[in-house]
């Protein structure tokens, strides 16, 4: 991706060095890796679209694990998830550096599977699971913001006639103007502001939450997991999967496609730069929302800043972190339509052409259009889409981040069985199996359990 002459270089962007090979078995440029996957980024830009792929409006829900989990469960699997989750992407920048080095670079997940897993694997199983997760999170993406405004709008407005799927569809339109962006790394910016505005709310949603922990309106506090014991153990199971969701990303290797070269160690880098974000606001938000509130804490902390009969907080620490969620939610959504631009690109688009003629901007903004018009008549119509989402994550996001990761680099690098390496990668992606089962009926039970308060546009 680096040259766009004839000639092909096998390392060119994962290893820091280029050696020219006429009889390479590098793919073909289509027009997705031509125009979407551009590698012009830094090892900065990395961390910034690591990090809004990673951290987005989905920690407000940590306290409520907290809730299922407790002090000492929270605490442990939010540490562990963290911690198997940076090793995974390191595992998987690696094989890709590696098969670059042989000469076969890899750019996107479904590249991966073909390659290492073989044919089938890429059109059947990651890419559907990747669409899946991108198209969700386009879909989510409305609707977290739609839910935004509506709240600033009766912060201020409280009977105003307007409902729920207007504000989704204002939303819409935003995402739709995103989604024209040409490129993943014409986002570099936005993702920056992203990280900031993410830092930002989280550190809102923590003074609020100890300085209501701290007023004489504080809520009577209670840290013992709710329910019978088969409520228990769902909950533990639900709480597993609303972290494990947290730590997600799953383009990681469409993310590692947008370096310049020389790429080594630029990966690592961005990583360390996600991660100390990631320390920074998942541990901040779920430790003060648990501690203010106890077993208490909502779906979403903010919904307990609000008492019986007036807001706990002024109107506008509201407004800004309503605001601030908004906007970064947005972002958010830009970096996981990507996947799909680059899909449709690759279908629709002629990489002879230029990337703004009319042959390619033409099929380009329809395709793009078409497919935000669909995600956000989605979220109008499912505006309890979030449950739905959990069980996205149970069968989609585990797989791509926790379980083939491993896969990839036992098969790639075939370390020895009597390797500690070799046993870490399988009881990760063993365990990790396990939890797919277990969590994916857990949020089918909690769909059930919620099916009776759903209907189709309802204002929630």
């Amino acid at each position: 991706m680096g040259t766009n002459s004839g000639e092909v270089y096998t390392s060119d962007s994962e290893k820091g060095f280029a050696i020219n090979h006429s009889h390479s078995t590098l793919p073909e440029e289509d027009a997705g890796l031509k125009f979407v996957l551009k590698s012009q980024g830094s090892w900065f830009h990395c961390g910034y679209h690591l990090t809004t792929s990673i951290v987005g409006p989905v920690l407000l829900t940590l306290p409520f694990s907290f809730t299922l989990l407790g002090w000492s469960g929270g605490l442990i699997w939010l540490t562990l998830a963290g911690l198997v989750t940076f090793y995974s992407y390191n595992l998987l920048s690696m094989v890709l550096e590696h098969h670059a080095q042989l000469g076969r670079r890899q750019l996107r997940f479904r590249d991966m599977a073909r390659d290492i897993l073989g044919h089938g694997w890429d059109k059947y199983y990651v890419g559907p699971l990747q669409f899946l997760i991108c198209f969700g999170t386009v879909i989510g993406g409305p609707l977290v913001g739609g839910k935004s405004l509506k709240f600033i709008y009766t912060l201020y407005n409280p009977d105003g006639p307007m409902k729920l799927y207007q504000f989704i569809i204002i939303c819409g339109v935003i995402t739709l103007l995103l989604a024209q962006l040409p490129s993943f790394h014409s986002l570099r910016h936005i993702n920056l502001l992203s990280l900031v505005l993410s830092v930002t709310y989280s550190a809102l949603v923590m003074i609020g939450s100890i300085y209501i922990g701290h007023s004489k309106d504080a809520p009577p506090r209670h840290y013992s997991l709710q329910g019978s014991h088969v409520d228990k153990l769902f909950g533990v199971f639900n709480g597993i999967s609303i972290i494990a969701t947290a730590y997600a990303s799953g383009i990681i290797p469409e993310i590692q496609a947008t370096l310049a070269p020389p790429v080594k160690g630029k990966m690592f880098k961005g990583l360390c730069l996600c991660y100390c974000v990631i320390a920074t606001t998942f541990y901040c938000v779920a430790i003060s929302g648990y501690w203010a509130f106890g077993n208490q804490a909502s779906g979403t902390i903010l919904a307990n800043f609000i008492g019986k009969t007036e807001t706990l907080l002024p109107k506008w620490f509201f407004l800004m972190t309503n605001i601030f969620i908004l906007l970064q939610m947005m972002a958010m959504t830009a970096v996981y339509l990507q996947p799909t631009n680059e899909l449709f690109e690759t279908t629709f688009g002629d990489p002879k052409k230029g990337q703004f003629s009319m042959r390619n901007v033409v099929p380009r903004v329809l395709s793009r259009s078409l497919s935000v018009a669909a995600a956000t008549t989605f979220a109008a119509m499912l505006p309890f889409f979030a449950d739905i989402l959990s069980l996205f994550g149970a069968f989609a996001f585990i797989p791509l981040d926790f379980i083939l990761p491993m896969v990839f680099y036992n098969i790639t690098f075939k370390p020895s069985k009597h390797s500690i390496m070799f046993w870490v990668n399988t009881l990760i992606a063993v365990i990790s199996s396990v939890l797919v089962v277990i969590g994916g009926i857990a949020s089918i039970r909690q769909i059930i359990l919620d099916a009776k308060t759903y209907h189709l546009f309802a204002d929630v």
